[in-house]
């Protein structure tokens, strides 16, 4: 059961120093499953990206765990301004297993937080890639048999939609200004992620630069070589199947 998975762990908020309860996942006891074509993590009996924001009940500030702390002084008081005094407590008791709602809004209120603390350009995207990878794994879990069931799926999907484009654009930016590893990549595996979602939103000149730095790479071991030729394989052929239509149109 998804509850076996989960132990309760304490964490200090750094920006109202109060203690409260974090759901983590043991890693132990995770079965790996195939991740997405790009590179959207997968496991069996559980979805760990639902547990990957630490939200303070107390102030309300949230961020993905890998950034919840250090703050600076000019961040805490961003939060503080702009985030904790408009918060409403919602109470430290957390339920047993977290719902798609209740994550969604975790990671909601995390790129909120983001925003406000001016959060550097990658923590920004990667936030906002997994707020995107958490809303197509709740599209996938949801019912589509009643015509209401089927506009709240599509929601989510709209939202995944725009969370991936500004994941993407954040990701760009933080090519230009900051220095790698980012977000715990390098250079290639940041090349082989930015090729599939700019194939995704068909921008095959850039996914191409992208997969030709792979295949160019002596570094890139044989496992990340054979991902960029199946991804070239998809550019070539969608880029062959846009021309068609533009010869028969």
């Amino acid at each position: 059961m998804e509850k076996d998975f989960l132990f309760d762990k304490k964490i200090q908020c750094p920006v109202c120093m109060q203690e409260f309860s974090e759901k983590i996942v043991r890693t132990s006891r995770l079965r790996r499953k195939q991740p997405d074509f790009d590179l959207r993590p997968r496991f069996a009996d559980i979805d760990t990206m639902k547990y990957d924001v630490y939200s303070c009940p107390y102030c309300g500030y949230s961020s993905l765990s890998r950034y919840f702390e250090p703050l600076t002084k000019g961040q805490i008081n961003l939060i503080m301004q702009n985030i904790c005094e408009k918060f409403i407590p919602t109470g430290v008791e957390t339920p047993e297993i977290y719902d798609y709602d209740t994550a969604l809004s975790r990671y909601e209120q995390a790129l909120k937080c983001s925003a406000v603390k001016q959060a550097a350009a990658s923590e920004l995207a990667y936030t906002f890639l997994k707020t995107s990878w958490l809303c197509r794994a709740m599209a996938e879990s949801m019912p589509e048999g009643t015509e209401e069931e089927k506009a709240k799926r599509s929601e989510i999907q709209q939202k995944e939609e725009a969370y991936y484009k500004k994941a993407y654009e954040g990701f760009q930016k933080a090519l230009t200004t900051e220095d790698f590893p980012i977000c715990g990549m390098d250079t290639l595996t940041m090349d082989y992620l930015l090729a599939c979602i700019a194939c995704h939103f068909k921008e095959y000149s850039f996914a191409s630069k992208a997969v030709s730095n792979i295949l160019g790479s002596q570094t890139a071991d044989r496992r990340m070589k054979d991902k960029a030729l199946d991804l070239k394989d998809i550019i070539v052929n969608a880029i062959k199947e846009e021309a068609a239509k533009k010869i028969n149109a």
